[in-house]
């Protein structure tokens, strides 16, 4: 499988080098950043060297079948949609970029109507297995409580706007309540998995999300609450942080090789 990646970060570099290290079945045969030095970087990585595009429009002139966006909220709501368009699939690691209703519409129209697929990893969290199978029936309540150290929160929107500051903080605290909508609006580099849960389970209205900083925490931990017809659902996860950026979790990136992998093998496990 011929692919493309957009974003040279932390994740991009980790799914650069399991594909350098034949970790998972698929060629790199296009790379972008912002950052012409990362991505020139990454490319180094290959005996058979991927080209260095200079856009998304040239990322899309390229003869990748899949296209990896993880680069940013932002770049994903440029690429999604010309992606699709062109004849590809997306793995989307910016899943922020569906907590628009309306942007998520269009997104699932023109995959429709051009019969291909966003493929979204886990990330951080498990339970969407058990999620999705429960909303077949009727899914009451579902909540995620994600604990991480203040300097994973430090800078978010939300507590910018506020004047909020975690510096010096010395014990838990409660920093948000609210619907996962407006959780990834103020804590967009934070909480994707806050809308991988929605996306799952009821929607990123009428998901919970609470956000806590804890100046012990040395892992990042997300718990999920479930309640329904198939009756109740408690998952807990700690997460250390990715070697290349403390704001996201190592197993974010794990996901999004595990997902590659089983889009480049005939084995399909999990619902």
């Amino acid at each position: 499988m011929k692919v493309a990646l957009v974003g040279c970060g932390a994740i991009g570099s980790v799914l650069a080098r399991a594909m350098a290290e034949h970790r998972v079945e698929a060629e790199l045969v296009s790379v972008f950043d912002l950052s012409r030095e990362k991505a020139a970087g990454l490319a180094s990585l290959f005996e058979k060297k991927p080209a260095l595009a200079s856009s998304l429009e040239e990322v899309l002139s390229s003869d990748a079948e899949l296209v990896i966006e993880a680069a940013s909220v932002r770049a994903a709501r440029e690429l999604l949609i010309p992606a699709l368009r062109s004849g590809r699939d997306v793995l989307l690691l910016s899943v922020g970029a569906l907590a628009d209703v309306e942007f998520l519409r269009q997104v699932e129209g023109t995959a429709a109507e051009h019969r291909r697929k966003v493929h979204i990893p886990s990330g951080a969290i498990g339970a969407l297995d058990a999620l999705k199978s429960a909303r077949e029936a009727e899914l009451e309540e579902v909540r995620l409580v994600t604990t991480k150290p203040p300097s994973a929160l430090e800078g978010a929107p939300y507590l910018a706007q506020r004047g909020i500051s975690l510096a010096g903080l010395r014990e838990r605290r409660v920093v948000f309540s609210g619907s996962a909508l407006e959780a990834i609006a103020g804590f967009p580099a934070n909480v994707n998995v806050a809308v991988a849960v929605s996306l799952a389970g009821v929607g990123v209205e009428r998901t919970k999300v609470e956000i806590v900083a804890d100046p012990h925490a040395r892992r990042n931990v997300h718990e999920v609450f479930a309640r329904g017809s198939f009756g109740e659902l408690h998952l807990r996860v700690e997460n250390l942080p990715s070697p290349g950026n403390p704001k996201t979790s190592h197993l974010a990136a794990l996901s999004a090789i595990a997902t590659l992998r089983r889009l480049s093998t005939p084995l399909q496990v999990g619902t």
